[in-house]
């Protein structure tokens, strides 16, 4: 039965249950709730390292044309500027409002989606695309439509019922007649960052953002026939409450989107310099953080949103569901994806690729992405290449993100292992995660149960070998936001 929302303070030790997808439980995720990867890769990007640059990239994608059989592509393209700074962002961004430094930008971007593009001649089927940033919409209408055109015709691009292709887009920087565009340029899937309704919220973190005008653009999205329409939550933010989150998550239930995601915010001020203008002071308490994450999960539980993992909801009947349910779900740098066999091509300053059994990543700031093109080299400054073992965990961590149970005679089929013996000491651990009720290992399987959904991370943590043997490291120890 689930616990009534007004008590969650009164009663932080027990746990509660929605829906049946998963068990909150607020005393365990304080106990055991700490620092740790998203993985949105394995390994994770704070593990590249600079011995991997342009030519090790183009020998990864000479290995991909002769493994033969070719594969879908998925395209990335990051979009680095914003008018005004958001206090709480964390994302590779450019504060401007100077517009030519967006033209020059494209006149680049475009170079280097043709020298990718000759890269792939032949094997060059886009299933997917994602526009991140920064604020992509910051491009003007001409300017994406230019944009858009020189990617279809660089890329062979899938029919679009059976594509998928996002754009993330500030509510505040666009109109209706922009929404109805960017669905004339091919865009059918569309993000909004909402972040919260609440006014308070939005002054402290220098994003207002009325709540009519993003609930236009939502309206506007269904109208122009967008196949999906995504809304961002952050919870944990400065002048926040349970009450004024119950409030902005009632109103997100209101305007029916296909998907939701709640991210915790990751208060790095020492790391990130715009979060220094946030006052301590307006910081809620961790167990407060708790409880507006136990609301929100309950309202959307409750309202038939299915709970997708770690902090992203989608309805019964969108793609990520389905795909979840068919044991189709993947997980990129984009986060959940219902395309998993794609090469992840990346273009734009600092944006991450993963070819083959490589990932790389671009130069962070514009001059040295514009030095590397200006040579003509793509701009890849730093990755990796992954060795057996790293695949390996790499599959086992992603079973576990998306499905949320492993076979172990499955994972011993695909690698020459056998996986008592290889994860002897992981065994060992996922024990004391099974005393404490987030797994179970019961002959052939390894589940996350569901009180451990929630701590999902932690569960994965076990099997990354660059967290328990530090000393393969190739720099500082990494920086990593809280599990929940």
């Amino acid at each position: 039965m689930l616990q009534p929302v007004t008590s969650l303070g009164a009663n932080r030790s027990l746990p509660v249950s929605f829906s049946n997808t998963v068990e909150f439980d607020p005393e365990l995720i304080a106990r055991l709730g700490k620092n740790g990867p998203r993985y949105t890769s394995y390994p994770t990007a704070d593990r590249f390292g600079d011995g991997f640059a342009y030519r090790d990239y183009l020998h990864a994608v000479a290995s991909v044309r002769t493994r033969g059989g070719a594969r879908p592509l998925s395209l990335y393209l990051h979009i680095p500027f914003c008018d005004t700074v958001c206090y709480y962002c964390a994302c590779n961004k450019i504060v401007t409002k100077n517009r030519d430094k967006a033209a020059t930008y494209l006149g680049y971007l475009k170079r280097e989606i043709a020298m990718q593009a000759a890269l792939f001649a032949g094997i060059n089927e886009v299933e997917q695309l994602h526009f991140g940033g920064g604020t992509p919409t910051y491009l003007s209408d001409a300017q994406m439509g230019e944009l858009m055109a020189h990617l279809r015709r660089s890329f062979r691009f899938a029919p679009d019922e059976a594509g998928e292709y996002s754009i993330e887009v500030d509510p505040r920087t666009v109109s209706r007649e922009r929404v109805h565009s960017l669905r004339r340029q091919g865009f059918n899937r569309i993000s909004l960052g909402v972040q919260d309704f609440d006014p308070d919220v939005q002054q402290a973190v220098n994003r207002v953002q009325p709540e009519a005008g993003t609930r236009a653009i939502i309206a506007a999205a269904r109208e122009a026939g967008f196949r999906s329409v995504s809304i961002d939550l952050i919870y944990g933010l400065p002048k926040q409450s349970l009450a004024s989150m119950a409030v902005t998550i009632d109103k997100v239930i209101d305007a029916s989107p296909d998907r939701i995601a709640i991210y915790h915010y990751a208060h790095l001020p020492h790391v990130f310099k715009p979060q220094r203008r946030i006052l301590e002071a307006d910081m809620p308490s961790p167990a407060d953080k708790l409880d507006m994450l136990a609301l929100c999960i309950a309202r959307l539980t409750a309202a038939g949103y299915v709970y997708i993992g770690m902090d992203h909801f989608a309805r019964p009947d969108d793609d990520l569901a389905i795909a979840q349910r068919q044991g189709r779900l993947h997980r990129n740098f984009q986060g959940y994806s219902t395309h998993a066999d794609t090469d992840l091509v990346s273009c734009g300053v600092s944006a991450i690729g993963a070819v083959g059994a490589t990932y790389s990543q671009n130069a962070k700031t514009l001059d040295a992405y514009y030095e590397a093109l200006d040579n003509n080299e793509l701009p890849v400054v730093r990755g990796i290449a992954l060795g057996m073992d790293d695949l390996l965990r790499r599959t086992v961590i992603g079973k576990l993100m998306c499905q949320f149970e492993l076979s172990i005679s499955a994972i011993e089929q695909a690698f020459p292992i056998a996986f008592g013996q290889y994860f002897a000491d992981e065994l060992v651990a996922l024990r004391q995660l099974e005393f404490d009720g987030l797994v179970s290992i019961e002959g052939d399987w390894i589940s996350v149960t569901m009180r451990g959904r929630l701590l999902i991370r932690n569960v994965c943590m076990v099997f990354d070998r660059y967290l328990t043997a530090p000393g393969t490291l190739p720099h500082a120890v990494p920086r990593y936001s809280r599990t929940v």
